[in-house]
């Protein structure tokens, strides 16, 4: 090994220490990330892992060390004494650590041989709107603070990993930290077995949009877009089905009271997984309003099904899309463009339609974990 740390025998290797903090990550695709990492890192007899976790039932795998912290979240204060105070003392507990790799964005100030961050967030690069604050002020407040955190000691990286190119390039401007040590790591995905039916096969044209309903995740832009075409085209023609019941908070609320009257929208409420497949199979196109995405994992579900896809006009789109044979892109508050492409789509003419090129990824990369770590752990 590089390091010399081994007795003369490659079946006698020193193991490796590496811990992996990850103390705020309990629920969506931030968990799927944490999951997928350890269920690596489980399978790596050289090294002995550390995991920081909020609970271990949520990411339990094999060979892994587990240090539960449950109560870093009842408060961005406990949150920000976690990072700095409690895990630098946790630090210097341990046997010396070849590699702190913290999972959310921020760099704690550990004793450590090497650290790397995997960066999330791409709220820093959201624009906020006043209205953010009035529906969820945890959301503009988050986008915030979450500028200071990546700058926060991040000259203690010799690595920060983000998903995309278009987020290294963001927030390489951000904080200055040098492009040639930001790893560019798509993120994995489980494909789904999509059925082959379409909307117009179930008898009328079918907009899907599957997200949480948060505010930044812009669902008023199709409301207003369904309610517009429906003026112009006429109802019974198209349907435009959205994952918000309508009750779960302030902005589904706000949905329901604003646009729970027009026909054409259906508010069917979050899916399983064996629902959304079907549903991305009964879809005749997508449509991804997202005002913030790191990625946009249901773009890159939906594309294998070869249907129109109409997205927000930024770059996480523009890169998650990237192959895709069919796609508009429509300004992101533009309710009017969006009902346009829409009405393309309803009467099958797509004239603003087309493919979008793959984006070539700049060194240094990594398309797995196993090449992640090979890099950080050099």
């Amino acid at each position: 090994m590089a390091d010399g740390r081994h007795n003369g025998k490659m079946d006698n290797v020193v193991p490796r220490n590496i811990v992996v903090s990850a103390v705020n990550l309990r629920k969506g695709g931030t968990l799927t990330v944490l999951q997928d990492c350890l269920r690596y890192l489980s399978g790596r007899k050289d090294l002995h892992v550390t995991a920081l976790v909020h609970k271990r039932e949520l990411c339990d795998f094999p060979g892994i060390h587990y240090v539960e912290i449950p109560w870093s979240l009842g408060s961005w204060v406990k949150r920000l004494w976690c990072e700095y105070v409690t895990m630098r003392r946790l630090s210097k507990t341990l046997p010396e650590t070849d590699l702190w790799f913290s999972l959310h964005d921020t760099t704690p100030r550990v004793k450590a041989r090497r650290q790397a961050v995997y960066c999330h967030t791409s709220f820093p690069f959201m624009k906020i709107r006043w209205q953010d604050f009035r529906m969820d002020a945890k959301i503009p407040l988050f986008a915030l603070l979450t500028q200071y955190a990546y700058r926060a000691f991040s000259r203690r990286n010799a690595f920060l990993v983000v998903q995309s190119v278009w987020m290294r390039e963001a927030l390489s401007r951000l904080i200055g930290f040098d492009k040639k040590r930001m790893v560019v790591a798509p993120p994995s995905f489980r494909p789904m077995e999509i059925p082959g039916r379409t909307g117009k096969e179930l008898g009328m044209t079918t907009f899907f949009y599957p997200s949480t309903p948060d505010c930044h995740k812009n669902f008023e832009v199709l409301c207003e877009a369904a309610r517009l075409l429906e003026q112009r085209i006429g109802k019974g023609r198209f349907r435009v089905v959205i994952t918000v019941r309508g009750d779960e908070n302030r902005y589904a609320r706000w949905l329901q009271k604003h646009w729970g009257n027009v026909d054409s929208v259906e508010f069917r409420g979050l899916l399983s997984r064996e629902v959304l497949a079907k549903a991305y199979g009964e879809a005749t196109c997508l449509v991804f309003p997202s005002r913030a995405e790191t990625w946009g994992l249901p773009i890159s579900e939906f594309l294998p099904t070869g249907k129109p896809m109409i997205l927000a006009d930024l770059p996480y789109a523009h890169e998650t899309s990237a192959g895709a044979s069919q796609v508009a892109f429509f300004p992101v508050m533009d309710a009017a463009a969006l009902s346009d492409r829409m009405q393309e789509v309803t009467e099958g003419t797509l004239s603003s339609f087309g493919p979008v090129e793959a984006v070539e990824i700049a060194p240094p990369c990594a398309q797995d974990w196993e090449a992640l770590f090979n890099l950080l752990l050099l």
